[in-house]
Order: C-alpha cells, then structure tokens, then sequence
C-alpha cells in the first residue's frame, strides 16, 4: 500500500508536486474541477472570458485575441497547452509567464483550499486548469482568454465562465476520446456552448457544421459563421481586408505567417466584435494592432539560419495539409529535409503519405514522452515514401543529420513536425546551440 502524499509546503515542493501529475493522464469529467473551484469560492466568475474549442488554430485565434484585447488596454490572462519548453507558458497575465514563485505560491493556496487535491490527485491538465482560473482572479484580469485541452463538452476549462465561445476547424483528432466521425467530434466540442451565450464558428466540413449549428440552435444560441457573417479577402498591396458584423477593416496585415493564418485572424476579429457586443471594450484600432503584433511560436517558426531551421506543431492531417499550403507559399522550390516525430496515438499514416514524398531525406526521432512512437515501428512505411529515412536514438542525432543534409544545399531547409512535443524539444536545442555559440563569440 502506498504512503499517503505529503502535502506541499514552500513554492518549489509546490512546483514539483505539480510536475508529478502524470501529464498524459485524461479522465474526462469535470466533477473534480467543479469541486476544485467551488472550494476556491468560484474564482472563475470574476472576469468574462473568450472560450476557444478545435481541432487547429485554436492557439493562434487566442494569440490573435489576447494581443488585441492588451492593445485596447485590458489586463488579459491567457490559459494555452500544450507548452513547448516550460509549463510555465500556459499561464499568462499581460503578456508574460507566471513567474515560478508566483506559480508554486497559487498551487500552495489552491491546496490549502482544496485539500482533496493532495490525497485524490487531479490530472496534470485539471489541475494546471484550476491553478490558472484561481491565479487569474488573484491578478484581478479583466478579461480570459481560454483554449480547450481535448474536447470540450467534458474538458476541464468548460467550468469557465465564457461571455464568448468559439470553435476553429474541427477535423480527426483524439478519436479515441471524441468519436470517429466529424459530427461526433464536432459534437463534443460543441460542449462548450451555454445557453445565451454568443458562438463564433470558423469554416467547417458540412458534418462538422451541421453538428455544431443543430447543438447552437438546441441552446438558442447566437451564431455567427465565418463566409456567411464574417470572413477575412486578400486587400490591396499585399495586405487583407475584414468583413463583419460590426467592423470593416482594410490594410490589415498579420504578425503570424502561413496562408491558414488569415482564418484564424478572421476568427479571432469575429471574437472581438462579438466580446465587444458582450461589453468587453476593444476598437478596431486595438484589434488591428493586435493582428499585427500576436505572437505565437512554434507554428512555422524559423530558428536558425545556415540552414534555415523550422519548426511547426502540425500534429494531425488537417494540420499538416495548412503547413504543406504554408511551405509552397513560403519556400517553394527548397530541398525539404525534415525531422519527424510522432506519438503513438495519431493517426500518422495521412500525416507521412503527405509530407515524406516532397522531402529530400527524412529523419525520424523518438520523443520525450511515455506516449512516443518509436522510429523503428514505422521506419518501414516511411521508405516507401521517401528515398533516404534515418532512423536516430535521439532527437540530437536526428536534427543533426538533417542539418548535414541541408548544408550541402545552399538553400536547404530543415523542417521539425509532427508533435507538439518535438517543437518544443528543438526550440531548447537550437537555443541551447544559438547560446553556447554567442558565449563563445
């Protein structure tokens, strides 16, 4: 039998608590959540909140948004995942990390209130969830933004309080979870929705539209629907023009690249005019600047030159599909060399049939999580699609023969995807690399 968890008592023991939760645990309910925060007193009710749900793009449309509600002068807390290097990222108040101390004291003042958590622990993801609704009361924001971990109707940031709820392209991910049709995936992130409350929803797949306008229409909810209320057209020199319900916008450009980009701006615009019309005060100018200013790393990112290194979260096939869309935009005729990784639950047969035939040599390597798939499972499948596929031990080795690759091309380009996971293992390497090079300068 084992011994009951001590509880912790200083911000680090509190910190390595948290760490210990088993980051890939799901249970999907939100039973323990609602507990959590009614012993907190309900800190979710202080602040309106934007409640963003999907399949893509949901990261980038909060970018977008956070950004713009900052612009027009609001305290915004953000809440994210996954992060890519520190945990530390998911939580944000005006722009920056949670601090450490800061993080370890909000997890002691949420176990001091909700003891339960020591002796029934949460999952990683409940628990970071309830951490960062009670921090973002604490830090009196005046306004959330919130992205689902999973789905939606069972995630654990459905205990929220939106004013504002959202849905990006849905598409075939966590079937497992979801279901293994659109409807039914749409279905699920359709959870989100409360009554009364007004959902923006980008373009979807007829199913997935159908799904989510039969639970809106159930709630009497107001709807507005990207290509028939709202939606984002190429401008004049190079910049896009905005079409909505409230605003009409021209001469907009975008922080984020990539072409998917536009929609999760169009998005994210609709967002704001419908938080706007829920009292949340932002301008045109504010939302403008906020596109053109969001930052959101890891989704085709460059980290280095000589060669180019680029990183892109794509994580499924409606992932890759945009980031195939985004690489002939921005580097058509370069020699692809890509660095590939996978977890074990996704469906990577669509995922490698698309992007292994266009690469001059593929890297496979594993990742730094329980639920990696290891490159010699699939090694097979991948040199039938590809001429040269190395198969690494690690990501070091694996990142450093793509780059040998490229080298011999003066325009060569390596290309990290597949995970979430991956993205966020490269970014420490390269900078660890970039940093140990600068001392040396």
């Amino acid at each position: 039998m084992n011994a009951p968890r001590a509880a912790p008592r200083t911000p680090e023991e509190a910190l390595r608590f948290f760490q210990a939760l088993n980051p890939s645990g799901i249970k999907l309910g939100l039973e323990r959540v609602y507990d959590a925060l009614a012993s907190l007193d309900h800190p979710e009710r202080d602040y309106p909140a934007l409640h963003v749900a999907g399949t893509n793009g949901k990261g980038s449309t909060c970018a977008f948004v956070a950004r713009a509600l900052e612009a027009a002068g609001h305290r915004v807390g953000l809440y994210t995942s996954p992060h890519l290097v520190r945990v530390n990222e998911r939580i944000r108040v005006a722009g920056a990390d949670i601090p450490d101390d800061v993080f370890g004291q909000r997890i002691l003042e949420v176990l001091e209130r909700y003891p339960s958590a020591v002796s029934d622990p949460m999952t990683y993801f409940e628990f970071g969830t309830v951490v960062a609704l009670w921090h973002f009361s604490r830090e009196r924001v005046d306004v959330a933004v919130l992205e689902t971990g999973l789905g939606g109707r069972l995630d654990a940031t459905t205990a929220a309080n939106p004013v504002v709820t959202c849905v990006t392209p849905v598409s075939f991910d966590h079937m497992e979870y979801l279901g293994h049709t659109l409807r039914e995936i749409a279905w699920e992130k359709a959870g989100i929705f409360k009554s009364g409350v007004p959902v923006v929803l980008s373009k979807q797949e007829p199913e997935a539209l159908d799904s989510l306008l039969r639970r809106a229409e159930q709630l009497a909810v107001p709807v507005q629907v990207e290509g028939r209320d709202f939606g984002i057209v190429p401008g004049s020199n190079d910049t896009l023009s905005y079409r909505g319900t409230r605003w009409s916008l021209d001469g907009l450009t975008l922080a984020l690249r990539g072409p998917y980009q536009r929609q999760n701006a169009a998005v994210a615009l609709a967002c704001l005019e419908a938080l706007q019309a829920r009292g949340v005060a932002v301008t045109p100018e504010a939302a403008r600047e906020g596109l053109a200013t969001a930052r959101w790393p890891g989704r085709l990112e460059e980290l280095s030159q000589g060669p180019t290194i680029v990183v892109d979260g794509a994580h499924n096939p409606a992932g890759v599909a945009v980031l195939l869309e985004a690489l002939r935009a921005l580097y058509a005729g370069r020699p692809l060399h890509l660095v590939f990784g996978v977890v074990a639950d996704k469906d990577r047969g669509p995922m490698m049939r698309a992007l292994f035939p266009l690469a001059a040599s593929v890297h496979l390597t594993p990742l730094d999580t329980p639920r990696s798939l290891a490159p010699e499972r699939y090694i097979a499948e991948a040199r039938v699609l590809c001429s040269r596929v190395v198969s690494h031990a690690s990501l070091e080795e694996a990142l450093a023969g793509a780059r040998a690759d490229a080298v011999g091309r003066p325009d060569g380009l390596v290309l990290a995807t597949g995970s979430l996971f991956l993205v966020g293992a490269v970014k420490r390497l390269v900078d660890r690399s970039l940093g140990a090079t600068q001392q040396q300068q």
